[in-house]
């Protein structure tokens, strides 16, 4: 059985790992346009500012590939697949035959058309090892940076770029820094401890032009007319499913690649996950893409177990997002910010001073959504207490409690999220 995996994150991680539970003796590819193997992307940052080397940046041992006998083929683009033939094409001209595909390209960054940005020399977008690599190459002569987008790439962005010591704007479109992830209080904690820092967050506005003369940018003009001075732009709007190579391959892509519960697209034999795929939502079922990391991981091994003929589902991505940011560690998890809140009941807890906020989301006496702000070490309860659907009647005043955690636990839903695990006491 030849198998192959087009990218090469988590979630072809989890596909290796997966395959490799049931298939010991099959072919498996690797191609990742990438030059480097895989690597924990929320360490870009860190390696940016100069916190972390480039030895740490490694996801995996030094052996995985050999161990798990692995063909790497990196800095290598796939731009086609003949579903028919069962061939991908490279951009270098050369075709690779599969019996069973994974597309694992994760997400493209997404650069609007803005006025002036053409011809800019210092335009950057901040996903990739080689995006930190460009921004750390021109660190000696950068000064001022702006950041076009308030999310969770826009402020790892900044952070970075804070760690050399330049001055830096984030300007934001919604009313709140990660709008997408967190409710007013939370992201006001955030950005308050960014202009601690002295950060300038505006929200609620955006860059319309690039001002400069040729390549050389020397500043942004705002929709509100504001025009703030810089040299150097990121952009950090966000990302976007990479399956363009996919025209005429008969794979059905929507916003991302639709696939099953076993991760398979409209092809048969042929499977995709992380943030390419357009997966079932835990809650409504609906499919839509889902960046998260853990989830690109559980995706990609579902697809490898069933690409090498076992048996596993997709139970549905729980949108989750963690990011931590001078030191103040941040998780939100389900449904934060609910549309009708009347059918809801919650909970919140703040202490600004010492940039601690919670807020518990639930419905019919069931967690549905959690923000942690400050104090995130139980987090990993609050998923199970959502997957499982447990009751929370029992200790639903103590959820807010900075302290929450196992003791408050009945015996009974310990059971139910940790007996997986091993005993439970």
């Amino acid at each position: 059985m030849n198998y192959v995996i087009i990218g090469n994150s988590v979630a072809a991680v989890g596909a290796i790992r997966g395959i490799r539970g049931v298939d010991e003796q099959g072919n498996i590819t690797v191609i990742s346009r990438e030059r480097h193997i895989a690597y924990g992307r929320p360490l870009i940052s860190y390696l940016l500012g100069g916190l972390i080397t480039e030895k740490r940046m490694a996801y995996l041992p030094e052996d995985f590939y050999e161990k798990n006998r692995v063909n790497l083929l990196l800095d290598a683009e796939v731009v086609g697949v003949d579903s028919a033939r069962k061939q991908v094409k490279l951009a270098a001209g050369d075709t690779i035959g599969f019996d069973k595909l994974l597309i694992a390209t994760g997400g493209d960054p997404f650069v609007p058309p803005i006025e002036g940005l053409a011809g800019k020399d210092r335009i950057f977008t901040f996903t990739t090892w080689d995006d930190a690599e460009k921004l750390k190459g021109i660190a000696a002569d950068m000064e001022r940076v702006v950041v076009i987008g308030g999310g969770l790439i826009g402020l790892k962005a900044a952070e970075g770029i804070h760690l050399l010591g330049k001055q830096i704007s984030i300007v934001e479109l919604a009313d709140r820094i990660l709008s997408a992830a967190f409710d007013r209080p939370a992201g006001r904690v955030v950005a308050k401890k960014m202009k601690a820092n002295g950060i300038d967050v505006i929200t609620e506005d955006t860059v319309v032009r690039i001002e400069g003369d040729g390549a050389r940018i020397s500043g942004v003009t705002l929709k509100s007319g504001d025009y703030i001075p810089c040299d150097t732009v990121v952009v950090a709007i966000g990302v976007r499913p990479a399956a363009g190579f996919l025209k005429g391959s008969k794979v059905e892509v929507n916003r991302g690649i639709v696939v099953n519960d076993t991760m398979e697209t409209s092809v048969k034999g042929i499977y995709a996950a992380g943030d390419v795929a357009e997966a079932s939502d835990f809650f409504s079922g609906q499919k839509n893409p889902m960046p998260i990391w853990p989830d690109a991981y559980i995706q990609g091994d579902v697809a490898g177990t069933a690409m090498a003929g076992g048996k596993k589902s997709y139970s549905g991505g729980l949108a989750m997002n963690s990011i931590e940011l001078f030191k103040v560690p941040t998780i939100s998890m389900g449904i934060t910010n609910p549309v009708e809140p009347k059918e809801f009941d919650i909970l919140t807890y703040q202490d600004a001073e010492n940039y601690q906020y919670r807020k518990i989301v639930l419905q019919e006496n069931r967690l549905v959504g959690a923000v942690l702000v400050g104090q995130v070490d139980r987090a990993g309860i609050f998923s199970g207490l959502i997957r499982e659907k447990v009751d929370v009647t029992p200790f639903k005043e103590q959820l807010l409690d900075p302290d929450f955690g196992f003791i408050h636990l009945t015996k009974e839903i310990r059971s139910t999220l940790f007996a997986p695990y091993g005993k439970v006491a």
